[in-house]
């Protein structure tokens, strides 16, 4: 029941200045999200986003409506990854080769109406970063990146990285929803969507908007003690594993 007003506030929010002048030479987009902070407790197992947007159309004359395709991409912090390949060399696993990946997304998520390489050529796709892997990775340096390849496979299999190419629905020509996923393991801190609208193979508007990803409960307490009182939370770890170790000793003396 909490949703579907959620949901009803939201088209409310977006449907209303549809009513009002529009912008006089380009697409407007207004975008409204359920909400902009996410808490994660000991038992958090992932949640879900509805992201309503209304696109208000320019009063320019055209011969027959525009239709739209847009492409929603939710990037958590930044981080580097390393990926590395092993080689079997004198009966021993070696680190043969490795690749670095500064500023890659903890957490990717691209959401479309339909697959980005209908929405224009391939020119299209890389200057926006339409696409998981165009999104994720720096541009491709030759046609076979086993190393970009493995740290998409990796990713994936993390639940870390998310492509759905039919997660956009329309509900009215120039009004759509989608639900963004937020998953167990998604790492906390500042995440950026950004949504953009493209029509005729050319970007017709964009907005960006931001959440966080924050720890509530005992889990957020221990980490701003490990960040804040590094000496607190040191000895209070070295405590609690003498105590237990202690603990641990005497029932199995005792067995």
């Amino acid at each position: 029941m909490n949703l579907r007003k959620a949901n009803a506030a939201l088209l409310t929010a977006l449907i209303l200045p549809a009513f009002a002048a529009p912008a006089a030479h380009a697409e407007r987009l207004v975008t409204s999200l359920s909400t902009h902070r996410v808490l994660i407790s000991s038992n958090f197992t992932g949640t879900s986003l509805v992201l309503f947007a209304s696109i208000e159309e320019s009063d320019a004359p055209r011969d027959k409506p525009k239709k739209y395709d847009v492409a929603i991409t939710v990037r958590g912090p930044a981080t580097t990854f390393v990926t590395r390949k092993k080689e079997r060399i004198l009966g021993l696993w070696v680190n043969y080769g490795s690749r670095r990946y500064p500023e890659t997304p903890s957490y990717l998520a691209v959401l479309t109406n339909r697959p980005p390489t209908e929405f224009g050529p391939l020119a299209l796709q890389t200057k926006y970063k339409l696409g998981l892997s165009i999104a994720a990775l720096p541009p491709v340096i030759s046609n076979d990146d086993e190393f970009g390849e493995a740290l998409l496979r990796v990713k994936k299999a993390e639940g870390l990285f998310h492509e759905q190419t039919n997660a956009v629905t329309f509900l009215t020509p120039t009004l759509f929803r989608a639900t963004l996923p937020i998953p167990g393991v998604a790492p906390t801190g500042p995440y950026e969507i950004d949504v953009q609208v493209f029509a005729n193979g050319a970007l017709a508007a964009q907005q960006s908007t931001a959440i966080e990803v924050v720890k509530t409960g005992f889990e957020a307490d221990v980490a701003h003690l490990a960040r804040d009182s590094r000496l607190d939370y040191g000895l209070g770890v070295a405590f609690l594993a003498i105590v237990v170790g202690t603990l641990a000793g005497l029932i199995f003396r005792r067995s």
